[in-house]
């Protein structure tokens, strides 16, 4: 037998790949090869290792690698779970890079050796790999990247500790690289390690495997899902599983728990380059795991695949954002997101309409000795109102609110100074995640304003998102402390949201046991023994707030502002709507609560929920606008429209208020005309403005409802203005924004230069001193939102009119490829809209891309069935409604109408009740249509 350090190496020789080919790997990419081992555990052994390999590839094609990404798998999957980087290698990015994807000894189609293997032998056995292939000293010249999941996280490492002058760099799927002393172990790891349940439930079964493959977010492919399974179809091929499980190290007496620690602290002393592909809905490899991960690579891109779980290399295409970050680390390729930053910042010094930096709390700071009113909060009174007439939804409509708490600019600034010296106290510092979940009201803004001051990063991730929603961003998020209202901490606790818990209040200890809360923001006493230290103001460029987006076009997303963003959005709003001191301001949308302070108006909370902004009534608008003698409303699409039907309710005192509004604004989704009108007529004094943005920058631009109708009438297809009329006219750009368009070409990507042409559709682009910082660890979204250099990639599609103004037509994932060509769905659903009995309505794509045809599904206006007739049922609408929707759609379209449904609410985003889900309402007409039974989409 060769000793170890022979120059003669075994030649690799062809692996064991059936007669009917593995799905997704070339037939000479699978490859075996013996190897001499020097583990303790059964050195000197030749041992056959199976792997697949791109190195024919390479050579078929003349290709010379530029380094070698060495691929280590965990428990019970194999080198099959690399199969689609293997086979990019050789053709993604800019040079090729050959791509070794090991099976460990006993797993997959390596060799069965019989034998316990601890960590430490796994690490020798990786090592005793690479030196038998030649890795060791012909990798190519930027050396070993190591990719690993589960298992493959430790051991790769441990790889790498040894081979530091061959190790350049580390990417990571779930996995973990540390368990600390006391701390439990997953649930279904526990499970497997007990005596009763471990032989059983990891070799003479194949449970282990079962539930590992369960995990899977998506839909298996039956060849793919065998495949995974074809190497453990025996007990004995099955003994890896369980001693892999074996050596789980629990604690510190456990055999490998040394050599973990050992390894971990390797990572931690280098700075190597470091990529993290994460899949957050996963059940053993939890947020701990990767905050752990995140420590030790300090420098490390991230990306959160939000929609994946343990498996994230089979749910999402790793290969494309692992090959580009390789370009970029290595390569030389433009850092696109640092480009991005660098071109942001030079338009903003060399904006003449760029202000100096005014922080937040200025505001706040300089009105600290004024006693008028600062914050306003409304409430039902709880008595003294009855309504016996038996129906629940009038009760809700005409209850009586009353001010529940209010503060003084001087009571708000003594709150906000005490607030912060007790969040201090607690351990919160500059840069430090808060996680705020009180509703909108003086005590959020208390609790806001404290951490501004502090520069602790406030993560709102409201309930609008719904319960799986809000955890996945606060995972993803993953802040140090969670401040809340009791239900919040009860929620906390029962779904594991991250975050030392505090209560956003007072409770006796016995409840603050019970809530899981260590302590009362209003009741914490401040320890005597620590010092008072001065107050250091966050610089203009530190993150300031993580604020979720709706959650309406896919999993909601963090945006990260900076301190001077958040100020440059005050600014904007300020010098576009000419709000500051001596204005009142009625917050119906809740991320306006923030600003109030910041703004130096008076600012009231309506006595609504605002995570269902249609409970907002008329009543109570008028209520809260007459409570502080408000002259600015800010409230979303769906608010208003239930302040239009419920108008009747006022009495005349309300009615009176509401004369004094001079400023409505509306924004969240698209808002038509005859809603508008309908405010119009509540607020006859008021200019009504639709301001168009987004989470990422609001405002964007600015119209009013007089503006609405010069250019609806300029787009009258008889003035012949080209490309005017197709969509939503949300007017020009707000206070230091620019906007422009990049055209789409056939197949409906945004392809072409940016531009201002009037009259070209494309996907709108956007620049404002206001816009976000970044996506919060979602580097390969934000990478694509910021591929044009200084722009934000909003989404959404449009165009320009002869005069200048934006018109939103959609977003590019609503866009209809029909046989004629691409269709935007907002100018049939504005035609739609103005036929009598239609509230809402949405044009989706059915059938396969290039050859779908248009269906409109309109939302009827809610009338009670009574006198025998029937009530609305979702699906095919009447044949008199569907002529004239037909008829209307189709001229505003020139495009055939195939179906014409209707349903009696459309699926909407949780947090605006506007957003109206289009993908899943196709998927609903795609039933329906093909004989489907018609259930509610």
């Amino acid at each position: 037998m060769a000793t170890a350090n022979r120059t003669t190496r075994p030649t690799p020789r062809p692996g064991p790949i059936p007669l009917k080919r593995w799905p997704g790997v070339a037939r000479d990419a699978s490859r075996v090869i013996d190897v001499e081992s020097t583990a303790p555990v059964d050195s000197g052994s030749l041992r056959t290792w199976h792997f697949l390999d791109n190195g024919p590839e390479l050579e078929r094609q003349g290709l010379d690698p530029v380094g070698t990404i060495l691929c280590v798998h965990g428990n019970p999957t194999w080198s099959y779970l690399w199969r689609d980087v293997v086979a990019a290698g050789a053709n993604s990015g800019i040079q090729p890079w050959r791509v070794v994807a090991v099976d460990q000894l006993d797993m997959g189609y390596s060799e069965r050796t019989g034998l316990e293997r601890s960590l430490e032998d796994r690490v020798r056995d990786l090592g005793d790999f690479t030196r038998a292939l030649g890795l060791d000293d012909a990798a190519g010249p930027e050396g070993v990247v190591t990719l690993s999941h589960d298992w493959g996280g430790l051991i790769s490492q441990g790889w790498g500790m040894k081979h530091p002058d061959l190790h350049r760099g580390r990417i990571f799927t779930n996995t973990a690289l540390h368990h600390a002393q006391g701390e439990e172990i997953p649930g279904a790891l526990r499970l497997a390690l007990h005596p009763a349940v471990h032989g059983k439930g990891t070799r003479s079964t194949t449970a282990f495997l079962d539930v590992t493959l369960s995990l899977h977010k998506g839909t298996w492919d039956p060849e793919v899902r065998k495949t995974f399974r074809s190497p453990y179809t025996s007990p004995a091929a099955r003994e890896g599983i369980q001693n892999f499980v074996a050596d789980i190290p629990v604690d510190e007496g456990h055999r490998s728990y040394a050599a973990m620690q050992r390894i971990a602290q390797a990572v931690a002393d280098d700075d190597l380059p470091c990529l993290v592909l994460w899949g957050p809905g996963d059940p053993v490899f939890k947020q701990r795991y990767l905050d752990d991960i995140l420590a030790r690579n300090p420098e490390a891109t991230l990306h959160r695949f939000d929609k994946a779980g343990h498996l994230v290399a089979e749910e999402e295409d790793i290969s494309t954002v692992l090959f580009t970050w390789l370009d970029e680390a290595y390569l030389g390729a433009p850092d696109v997101v640092e480009r991005h930053r660098v071109v942001r910042e030079k338009d903003r010094k060399a904006s003449p309409l760029a202000l100096d930096y005014r922080p937040m709390v200025s505001e706040l700071e300089e009105r600290r000795d004024d006693d008028s009113l600062a914050v306003v909060d409304m409430g039902p009174t709880g008595r003294g109102f009855k309504d016996r007439s038996g129906d629940s939804e009038r009760r809700s409509r005409t209850r009586q609110a009353t001010i529940r708490r209010q503060l003084s600019w001087r009571e708000l600034a003594e709150q906000v100074d005490r607030t912060a010296e007790v969040l201090r106290d607690l351990g919160v510092q500059a840069g430090t995640r808060v996680n705020l979940m009180v509703p909108p009201g003086s005590r959020l803004t208390t609790l806001i304003y404290a951490c501004l001051k502090i520069g602790a990063v406030i993560v709102v991730a409201d309930t609008g998102l719904g319960i799986k929603g809000l955890t996945r961003a606060l995972r993803g998020a993953s802040p140090e402390f969670l401040v809340g209202i009791p239900q919040a901490l009860l929620a906390a606790k029962t779904a594991g949201w991250p975050g030392r818990r505090v209560l956003a209040g007072t409770a006796h200890s016995s409840t603050l046991r019970l809530l899981g809360a260590e302590t009362g923001i209003e009741s914490h006493e401040v320890s005597a023994a620590q010092p008072t230290t001065p107050w250091n103001a966050p610089q203009p460029d530190n993150v300031a707030a993580i604020l979720y987006t709706s959650g309406s076009t896919g999993p909601a997303k963090g945006v990260a502002y900076t301190h001077r963003q958040l100020s440059s959005m005050r600014d904007a709003i300020q010098n576009t709507y000419g709000l500051g001191e001596g204005a009142g301001l009625v917050a119906g949308f809740a991320p306006f609560a923030l600003l109030g302070p910041a703004l130096g108006a008076t600012s009231v909370t309506p006595d609504m929920d605002v995570t269902q902004p249609k409970t907002l009534t008329a009543k109570a608008l008028a209520q809260a606008v007459r409570a502080i003698s408000a002259t600015v409303v800010f409230a979303s699409p769906a608010a208003l429209m239930n302040v239009v039907e419920t108008r009747e309710d006022m009495n005349e005192d309300e009615q009176a208020a509401m004369q004094g509004v001079e400023r409505l604004l509306s924004a969240g989704a698209p808002i038509t005309v005859p809603l508008l009108e309908g405010m119009e007529e509540i607020c006859p004094h008021a200019k009504l403005h639709t301001p168009y943005g987004m989470t990422e920058c609001l405002p964007l631009t600015d119209v009013n409802l007089d503006q609405i109708r010069e250019a609806e009438r300029d787009a009258d297809p008889q003035d012949g203005v080209e490309g005017a009329g197709a969509g939503v006219c949300v007017g020009t750009p707000v206070y230091g924004a620019r906007v422009q368009v990049v055209p789409l070409d056939d197949t409906g990507a945004a392809t072409g230069e940016p531009t201002h042409t009037p009259g070209i559709t494309g996907e709108i682009i956007a620049a404002a001193p206001h816009a976000k910082d970044h996506y919060d660890r979602l580097w390969w979204t934000e990478r694509t939102s910021a591929s044009i250099p200084g722009w934000h990639r909003t989404g959404d599609v449009g165009h320009f009119d002869a005069t200048g103004r934006l018109w939103v037509e959609g977003r590019l994932s609503h866009l209809i490829s029909t046989e004629s060509g691409l269709l935007t769905p907002v100018a049939g659903e504005t035609a739609a809209e103005k036929i009598s009995g239609v509230r809402r309505a949405a044009v989706v794509g059915v059938g396969p891309w290039g050859a779908q045809v248009p269906v409109v599904v309109v939302e009827r206006e809610s009338a009670p069935a009574r006198n025998g007739s029937r009530a609305i049922k979702d699906g095919p609408a009447p044949q008199a409604l569907a002529r004239a929707v037909r008829s209307v759609v189709e001229s505003a379209t020139g495009v055939r109408v195939a179906a014409i449904l209707q349903v009696r609410e459309h699926p909407t985003d949780i947090r605006h009740n506007s957003k109206i889900d289009r993908p899943r309402l196709a998927a609903w007409a795609d039933s329906v249509l093909s004989g489907g039974k018609v259930r509610k989409p």
